[in-house]
């Protein structure tokens, strides 16, 4: 193809060409400045005309783009017939790739209370007396009892203590948020400031938003009656080692916090099979596993020192980390591309809307100008009528107008006229009769030229619907006075014998319209 503006066509394909023409016939812009443009558009017609009109900013295509290659990507798997066959089990004598723990998401669930029918309460009132006379009689030795360190006790002892603090603890249930907030109370009462971010609602929400978040979750159970439950906290849980390594940003993790003696927190433990404490788990998204699939990554079970508190979380959190990582980087690339199509949505929007409103600001001048070209039409239909009318008017006036008195008259008027300058005619003397109306005066300066070439040829009948306004006046010179075509006033009573007059145009234009 020949190159037009010093630009070679023939280096374009197919549809970049139809392209370029849509582009330079929208906008007819040289096809040197129109071929960069496209190009930094991505070619694409809509996005280019919009840059025209709006103004180039930023490439966010590019922009995107750009932001999209840096964005980190999950390093590819590689394997082979012999590891496929290995992790799927098909070799013999092989272990399996061991699978994590499935994290449940606990909803705590309100006791259900059940009341007892009256005629049961009735039958068993003897057995609940009897039941109150054995706890009043044996509760203070199992007051005495519960101070024997835990592995002294009987076990028929423990049991029932523990199950006497549950039911005589006191604690109302209340929701999870609530529950959260009197737990970080309690717990700054009894063991002062700290600074462990305890996650302030339900071990619900606190999964669910370690799941979106893909961050790790602590969860961390405690129970008052046991031993070694304010020597973990105050020596392990509440070191500074642990405190500066749970804050920092780097490893994400969320803490959730509960008491055992709380509704919810009792349903997590026997939900995560928690036999000792103090309990701590470490649950993360396992994506290997399961695209949605919470996992138990790591339990901590009794009392341990800050070093291995932090090595054992540090060890789950450099063996899950890679995968979370790689999730992150793909929902990151998944983002960046649905902000590309936003983005590239958007322009489209703009450049329909700058179309649709240059094609409407066509449509309003086009209409526009119909209108002037229509309402100029008819002025000048309505002036053309005007002075048909007028004309017409003037040949029946002038037909109406009574001759000059003879010299034997002598009632006459005698008249000095000095018409207009537009007239061409200069001064004009006339003989009225008396009883000449002064409105006749003015008929008679109005139709001064058709006298002139009167040839008695009929009569012109008056126009209907027609009002003549007269475009001059008349005057006189000493004293001035202005005289109005009155149909009662006569030329002798302003006139007396004779006498000069001014005629003076007061408007220049004969095809004004009333």
């Amino acid at each position: 193809m020949a190159s037009e503006d010093g630009f070679d066509l023939s280096r374009l394909s197919a549809g970049q060409q139809q392209a370029l023409q849509q582009y330079t016939d929208v906008t007819s812009q040289d096809i040197k400045d129109a071929v960069p443009l496209l190009e930094r558009s991505q070619w694409n017609v809509q996005i280019a005309i919009a840059k025209f009109f709006d103004g180039e900013g930023p490439d966010l295509v590019a922009e995107a783009q750009a932001a999209q290659d840096r964005v980190p990507r999950a390093n590819a798997r590689h394997e082979n017939l012999h590891e496929s066959l290995l992790h799927a089990g098909g070799l013999p004598n092989r272990p399996r790739r061991s699978q994590t723990e499935i994290a449940p998401r606990v909803v705590p669930q309100p006791p259900l209370t059940h009341r007892t029918p009256f005629w049961m309460a009735v039958l068993f009132a003897p057995f609940r007396f009897g039941y109150r006379v054995f706890v009043s009689l044996f509760g203070s030795l199992f007051y005495f009892l519960a101070f024997l360190p835990q592995s002294l006790r009987p076990r028929f002892v423990a049991s029932s203590i523990s199950i006497g603090l549950r039911q005589t603890s006191g604690r109302r249930v209340t929701l999870p948020k609530e529950t959260a907030q009197r737990f970080r109370r309690d717990f700054e009462e009894e063991y002062g400031p700290h600074g462990f971010p305890f996650f302030e609602d339900g071990h619900a929400q606190a999964l669910d938003t370690a799941k979106r978040d893909l961050k790790f979750l602590l969860t961390i159970l405690i129970s008052p009656e046991h031993d070694d439950t304010a020597f973990f906290i105050r020596n392990t849980l509440l070191s500074p080692e642990v405190v500066g390594f749970v804050n920092d940003a780097a490893n994400n993790i969320i803490v959730w916090g509960g008491n055992v003696l709380d509704s919810e927190a009792y349903q997590i433990a026997r939900e995560y099979n928690c036999v000792k404490y103090p309990f701590s788990c470490l649950v993360c998204l396992t994506p290997k596993e399961g695209s949605t699939r919470m996992g138990i990554v790591k339990r901590l079970v009794g009392p341990m020192t800050p070093e291995s508190y932090i090595a054992a979380i540090q060890a789950a959190i450099t063996k899950f980390g890679p995968d979370l990582n790689g999730v992150r980087a793909e929902r990151a690339a998944h983002e960046m591309a649905r902000n590309l199509r936003s983005e590239q949505d958007s322009a489209y929007e703009r450049s329909l809307a700058a179309d649709r409103e240059r094609a409407r600001q066509k449509r309003e001048a086009a209409a526009a100008a119909a209108a002037a070209e229509k309402r100029a039409r008819e002025e000048a239909e309505a002036a053309a009528r005007l002075r048909k009318l007028r004309q017409q008017w003037r040949e029946w006036r002038a037909s109406t107008i009574a001759p000059e008195p003879g010299p034997a008259a002598k009632d006459a008027v005698r008249l000095a006229l000095n018409m207009p300058a537009s007239s061409g005619v200069g001064r004009v003397v006339r003989r009225f009769a008396t009883q000449t109306t002064m409105e006749e005066l003015h008929a008679f300066v109005e139709c001064y030229d058709l006298l002139q070439d009167r040839s008695g040829d009929g009569e012109t009948e008056k126009p209907g619907g027609y009002d003549h306004k007269y475009g001059f006046i008349i005057s006189s010179v000493m004293p001035r006075e202005t005289f109005e075509p009155s149909e009662s006033t006569t030329v002798g009573e302003k006139m007396g014998r004779g006498g000069n007059l001014v005629v003076e145009d007061i408007s220049t234009d004969d095809g004004d319209v009333e």
